[in-house]
């Protein structure tokens, strides 16, 4: 374990974040969300960023600290949904570290964003067609970058990131 670096990946509300700081805590290492440091390193909020700069401009700004986090030895990742679009990112994620994608089901997705107000591609009345709509450009990218596929389930984190951390342990010694 020493400098496999894991990233997670999948759509909105799938659990990156949560499911990937207690992974993280699992193997001891330190955790990082990419839409957080954005956040941090801007001193502005994603969705802010999305009126200002665009979607197009976001997406500039997370493939430069996609490049720089997974560029780091031995770290825990969690991803934005749409960090996968560009070709440049899903080189870099699969090139640098091991890949788990939480592949989780739009109906979950929309129970667990129910009452979200800081996605900014989901602020609009028709989040289910959002979410539809993205799972078809995006979810094939995912499988076909993912070194682990987890599904999430309607289950309690603890359980869910006990699970994923064994199924990452397996499929690290798999790989080495």
């Amino acid at each position: 374990m020493q400098h496999a670096s894991i990233f997670f990946i999948g759509p909105t509300g799938a659990g990156k974040t949560t499911i990937g700081r207690r992974v993280a805590q699992h193997f001891g290492l330190p955790f990082f969300d990419l839409d957080h440091e954005i956040e941090a390193r801007t001193g502005a909020e994603v969705s802010l960023i999305f009126d200002i700069e665009g979607e197009a401009g976001f997406r500039r700004r997370e493939t430069g600290l996609l490049d720089e986090l997974t560029s780091r030895p031995s770290i825990v990742l969690a991803t934005g949904g749409g960090a996968v679009l560009a070709e440049e990112n899903q080189l870099m994620l699969r090139g640098r570290g091991f890949v788990v994608y939480l592949r989780t089901p739009v109906e979950r997705q929309l129970q667990r964003l129910s009452r979200d107000k800081r996605r900014p591609l989901l602020q609009r009345p028709d989040r289910k067609e959002i979410l539809q709509s993205m799972a078809r450009d995006r979810n094939r990218i995912y499988e076909s970058i993912a070194d682990l596929i987890v599904d999430s389930e309607a289950t309690s984190v603890a359980v869910m990131a006990r699970k994923a951390a064994r199924q990452i342990e397996r499929g690290l010694h798999a790989d080495a």
